[in-house]
């Protein structure tokens, strides 16, 4: 295991920084749209990295819940069209392109309502939380303007898209690691759409549906703790079921207070999940790539996301060397 981001790098400045942070290991995403992109896009960006000592590992492709990505493959989880089919075409030659180009694998999320919060609450010093409770979700949005999709529809739309990508990502040994719907609300469904991805046991279904070594989890412990009732004490087992299966290929290390259906999300050393203990989890099941935090709180003065991050790290570098000490 080895600390790693996917914050992005708006210059050369910025991944000087994290040289000299001790991250060594990343995931970016190509500022050129993704209709554009090329093996020697993929190449000359993981070179870049290269003159810093850091390895471009992976990329997130264009299945996104946050605004990453102009023109994301929208396409992909609705219902069956043409356009599906190009994009998903389009993200094969992707995953060839990253083989080329020596990278381990892609992130990616199933969704099509993307982020769901509702408005932020106040932690330590003030520090804006991002946050959710289902009570307050917006029931007034109606449905989903690509149409309703409850749960049999949208592992039929899943299915389809493992059938379709996986045998590429097998033949060029690229894996695939796809991020829970955040958050998970159950069974019930938002504007008409099942999130069948946000729950524990819809995580176990996806990873099953297509059985490879190259299906797997951007396993996401702030995501998967939202989804429980008492994250505190079930989180450590269900990291189990996932890591000793081999089904966790890159680590979102982020921590909440509370849990299924009202949190906040938090700095690691100050939430429900003990940090130290899931470490060492992951460790005991033999995970053995990034651990990158993907949020962090809002704070005061300049650069506030860079240096919250920073902070991250620091704790994050810590915890490794309390767990590789025991």
């Amino acid at each position: 295991m080895y600390i790693g981001t996917q914050v992005g790098c708006r210059h050369e400045t910025d991944i000087k920084v994290l040289s000299q942070l001790g991250v060594y290991h990343v995931d970016q995403t190509p500022a050129e749209p993704w209709t554009e992109w090329s093996a020697e896009t993929l190449i000359r960006m993981r070179e870049r990295f290269d003159r810093h000592g850091i390895n471009l590992e992976m990329i997130h492709i264009p299945l996104s819940s946050g605004s990453a990505f102009r023109n994301p493959a929208g396409a992909v989880f609705l219902a069956p069209s043409d356009e599906r089919d190009r994009q998903i075409d389009r993200l094969c030659e992707i995953v060839r392109m990253a083989s080329k180009a020596g990278l381990r694998g892609l992130n990616y999320n199933i969704t099509i309502l993307g982020h769901l919060r509702t408005e932020s609450r106040f932690g330590r010093g003030g520090s804006r939380l991002s946050s959710f409770e289902y009570a307050r979700l917006d029931q007034s949005l109606g449905e989903f303007e690509g149409g309703a999709a409850d749960a049999d529809t949208m592992w039929e739309r899943i299915q389809y898209w493992l059938e379709r990508i996986m045998p590429v990502a097998e033949e060029y040994r690229i894996q695939m690691a796809c991020h829970p719907s955040d958050p998970g609300i159950g069974d019930a469904t938002y504007r008409g759409v099942a999130r069948v991805m946000g729950m524990v046991d819809g995580l176990k279904k996806f990873v099953e549906l297509y059985d490879s070594p190259y299906n797997g989890l951007n396993f996401c412990l702030g995501t998967i703790s939202e989804s429980l009732e008492n994250p505190g004490e079930e989180i450590y087992d269900v990291i189990r079921w996932f890591g000793r299966r081999r089904k966790i290929f890159n680590l979102h290390f982020r921590n909440i207070r509370g849990g299924f259906r009202d949190f906040v999300e938090v700095f690691p050393d100050e939430g429900d999940v003990d940090m130290l203990r899931a470490l060492r989890t992951f460790g005991e099941v033999g995970y053995e790539y990034m651990i990158m935090p993907d949020h962090v709180p809002g704070i005061s003065g300049e650069e506030p996301a860079q240096v919250a991050f920073a902070y991250t790290y620091g704790y994050i570098h810590a915890l490794l060397q309390a767990v590789n000490e025991t």
